[in-house]
């Protein structure tokens, strides 16, 4: 229920911006997966082949998410060509531990994307705080036997490594945000504005963007 909460909020958003008919274009995206055993399931040291072409080098099958993200956001650079790019995942438990449940991880390449998204988050009333994507965090995801690799123990916060990890597959050039929201998916009791369980987060914050966010 809480691990679909990035996917959800994604499909939230852009129900809400049809349905108030927001003069937006959008295009929304759910990369999904089943963590499940089977024959053709993966292994660690497996190394598999993305949408674009890049390998990943699997340590951890329990980084899935990661992994048909990284395909999604290739997906959407190569189909429809958009001016800016932001996903939204439960991705790192280290974001929790960082930033407890009032605050959702904020990671951006660019300082006008970064206050976009915190100027949304501030409109909304879905707190963001940005992390560091710091160039010597990129080393956590580095593998030797193929371009990437899904997990490992660094030194790099690992929040700060699952950014770099879906950063790796989005060209520099495109405006992009990557929302880390594993801490603030779930409410342990209910809020003004959610019940308890699932808190929804980030579809306010999503809408809001989009109203806002138009080409330079």
């Amino acid at each position: 229920k809480a691990d679909m909460s990035g996917a959800a909020a994604v499909m939230g958003a852009t129900l809400s911006l049809a349905k108030s008919r927001a003069p937006v274009h959008v295009v929304a995206v759910a990369a999904l997966a089943e963590n499940m055993p089977g024959a053709n399931a993966q292994r660690p040291g497996d190394v598999v082949r993305t949408y674009g072409g890049k390998t990943i080098e699997i340590l951890s099958t329990d980084a899935e998410g990661r992994l048909v993200l990284a395909d999604a956001v290739q997906y959407v650079a190569d189909r429809y060509k958009p001016f800016a790019l932001v996903d939204i995942a439960t991705l790192t438990g280290s974001v929790g531990r960082a930033l407890g449940s009032q605050y959702a991880g904020l990671f951006a390449r660019e300082d006008a994307v970064a206050d976009r998204m915190l100027n949304a988050a501030e409109e909304s009333g879905e707190a963001l705080w940005r992390l560091p994507l710091h160039p010597a965090y990129a080393k956590a995801v580095r593998s030797d036997i193929a371009d990437v690799k899904n997990s490992g123990v660094t030194d790099a916060p690992g929040a700060s490594a699952g950014a770099h990890f879906i950063g790796y597959f989005i060209d520099e050039s495109l405006p992009w945000a990557h929302l880390d929201i594993a801490g603030v998916d779930w409410n342990s009791s209910s809020r003004p504005l959610s019940p308890k369980g699932a808190s929804g987060f980030g579809v306010r914050l999503l809408d809001q963007l989009a109203r806002d966010w138009t080409a330079d």
